[in-house]
């Protein structure tokens, strides 16, 4: 079994690749409300991470930077503890990048992200 870790390269910090995901027509679009998923799959090149993360909260709907991390803080907890569901549904020679973004100006409850979140991978890993 693998450690339920969210390291550092398994997050989407390139510009081209963020740019691909919104920019490009084939990428897919799930929502859970109040997050809503975006995700594009691509071939995967040797030891590439086979899913890669971004995680968006707006400005707009949460004012304060402390109501900000604390949603992402808890979309990230969700993500770690769930998504070797959706790494075990890749084939090996596919990589995934995916998108999450907050959509509502209400915080939910750790339990009611968590159950989003794990909602969003089942339905992902279900199209693949």
């Amino acid at each position: 079994m693998t450690a339920l870790t969210f390291r550092k390269r398994e997050r989407m910090v390139s510009q081209r690749l963020i740019d691909q995901l919104f920019g490009g027509g084939c990428s897919h679009s799930l929502a859970a409300y109040p997050l809503r998923a975006v995700y594009l799959t691509k071939e995967r090149h040797g030891a590439d991470t086979p899913v890669q993360l971004l995680i968006s909260v707006p400005k707009k709907h949460f004012h304060h930077a402390v109501d900000r991390n604390r949603v992402k803080r808890q979309v990230r907890e969700a993500w770690r503890c769930h998504k070797q569901q959706l790494v075990a549904a890749l084939p090996n020679d596919v990589q995934m990048f995916v998108a999450l973004i907050w959509l509502t100006d209400n915080q939910l409850t750790t339990a009611a992200v968590e159950q989003r979140v794990t909602s969003l991978i089942q339905r992902i890993s279900e199209k693949l």
